[in-house]
């Protein structure tokens, strides 16, 4: 209903019923505040294809980085093209244009598979607007949605066999802090440490873990793997796992939480800020 009225004000609008303050435009001070501006005003084609999960693994192999991506098994049209007969018995099924963690299937079991119910479930993902109102231009301009079939992961380390996904923020080729969310199948927590893998005081969405997350092998080449792909971007969030010191790429998201999160304490929105260049236009 809302739709006619400018972006700027709508952001506005959004910003201030998800966080209750004022968005400043015009002296951006806050990485929340930057995001909300990187989404009307930078315009960069490479994004087009970073944020679409089947395109993005060009734009990976284009960095001489295509060791790290995670074995694909197929991309289709829609559902119905799959030949559930020839995959093993567990795998991943995406949508191309998915975001969020949504519009993810993970099979560990095809044989208890109801197909007709998946294909259609798989169906009904594709091609919605759902990025129309947040005005994500990466994502509106994407290509229309395929799915897409990837390897299963999972860590044998990890009670449940979830694996810990590092999300590395960059900005202009250069990585700064990592997000690191553990327990993700029962339990989610995130914890925030600096590039130099020390532990922060922080905390946004989810709660922040109780154990101890130790600095997993390989970390410096993962640090040197999303600079590589980073590049060129004032800002970029990184996406890798790390299963049994075997990297793998993940995703990159250029806009995550779409700018409205509330972190702790409200300090850490202005630090990361202070990374973020927004001199672009």
């Amino acid at each position: 209903m809302l739709s006619w009225l400018p972006a700027r004000i709508m952001l506005k609008m959004q910003y201030w019923i998800k966080l209750n303050r004022f968005l400043n435009f015009n002296n951006a001070k806050r990485f929340t505040e930057k995001l909300q501006h990187y989404k009307l005003y930078y315009r960069n084609r490479d994004m087009l294809n970073c944020v679409d999960k089947y395109m993005v693994r060009k734009f990976v192999e284009s960095r001489e980085c295509g060791q790290y991506l995670n074995e694909l098994y197929g991309v289709y049209q829609k559902a119905d093209d799959i030949n559930f007969s020839i995959l093993p018995n567990s795998f991943v099924i995406k949508t191309t244009d998915g975001g969020g963690g949504e519009n993810v299937l993970i099979c560990n079991d095809k044989t208890v598979l109801d197909l007709p119910k998946v294909r259609k479930t798989i169906n009904s993902w594709r091609n919605k607007d759902v990025n129309l109102m947040t005005y994500e231009w990466a994502y509106n301009g994407a290509k229309s949605s395929r799915v897409i079939v990837e390897k299963f992961l999972e860590d044998s380390g990890n009670k449940d066999k979830s694996i810990d996904d590092y999300k590395f923020f960059c900005f202009d080729g250069e990585a700064t802090h990592v997000i690191v969310d553990i327990d993700r199948y029962k339990g989610h927590k995130r914890s925030f440490f600096d590039i130099n893998w020390n532990l922060l005081d922080v905390s946004s969405d989810c709660p922040i873990a109780k154990r101890t997350i130790p600095k997993p092998a390989g970390f410096k080449e993962m640090i040197q793997l999303v600079e590589k792909l980073s590049k060129g971007f004032p800002f970029v969030r990184v996406d890798l796992y790390n299963v049994q010191n075997k990297i793998i790429f993940g995703e990159m998201t250029f806009y995550p939480w779409s700018g409205y999160v509330q972190f702790n304490p409200d300090t850490f929105d202005f630090e990361l800020g202070e990374c973020f260049n927004i001199k672009y236009l």
